[in-house]
């Protein structure tokens, strides 16, 4: 649960983002078909980190929504 909750904070948002750009950049820079492989699944830490959606925190019983993963964690 506080690796959901980790990955729900801005900290964990901005650590997505950079990883998902750094694998789309690896993939890309290979030019082959596992490169395109790499670029795609580099795209969904990407995309997930851009619109605020934590992943994992689902199959935890917690929502989707980074905002309201923080939001929770504020009002206890």
């Amino acid at each position: 649960m506080n690796f959901s909750k980790f990955m729900a904070s801005w900290t964990g948002r901005i650590l997505r983002i950079i990883v998902g750009a750094v694998l789309i950049v690896l993939g890309l820079s290979m030019v082959s078909a596992w490169g395109y492989v790499i670029a795609v699944i580099g795209l969904i830490p990407f995309l997930a980190g851009l619109f605020d959606w934590c992943l994992i925190a689902p199959l935890l019983k917690m929502p989707l929504s980074g905002k309201a993963i923080r939001a929770a964690k504020d009002s206890k």
